[in-house]
């Protein structure tokens, strides 16, 4: 609880981030990466038995920047100044455990969302370029 009593919502919007990055892993990151090692034939039946991916790639702008919205206001609650754990010994360990494991959650997605900006936007043009070089 913070002083004003009301509930600390940095847990929460830190899981959901994690979801959203993953969601942009799934549907751009990890069919570059199946096609890159050779298993089309694997994408091919990943996307006749989940269409959404078709679906979330036509949005991968769309995808990438409310996901990549919801990480920085995670960031921005998490990081924030200002913020104290409570003087109480028992609440105060509490409190720091919640958010040393709040910002491991939202490096995760943060790093999660990095790999799959990097696979969707710049891995392409970079093939390309190393290829004509």
């Amino acid at each position: 609880m913070s002083p004003a009593g009301h509930r600390d919502r940095t847990g929460g919007l830190s899981w959901v981030a994690l979801f959203a990055s993953t969601g942009t892993l799934v549907c751009c990151a990890l069919p570059i990466l199946l096609v890159s090692l050779g298993a089309g034939a694997t994408v091919a039946a990943l996307t006749s038995a989940l269409p959404i991916l078709v679906t979330l790639s036509h949005y991968k702008l769309w995808v990438f920047g409310v996901s990549g919205l919801l990480l920085a206001v995670a960031a921005w609650l998490s990081w924030r100044p200002g913020r104290s754990c409570p003087a109480e010994p028992e609440l105060g360990a509490v409190c720091t455990r919640t958010r040393r494991w709040n910002r491991w959650v939202l490096s995760a997605a943060i790093a999660v969302w990095s790999l799959g900006f990097f696979s969707a936007f710049l891995l392409y043009p970079l093939v390309l370029w190393w290829d004509g070089a």
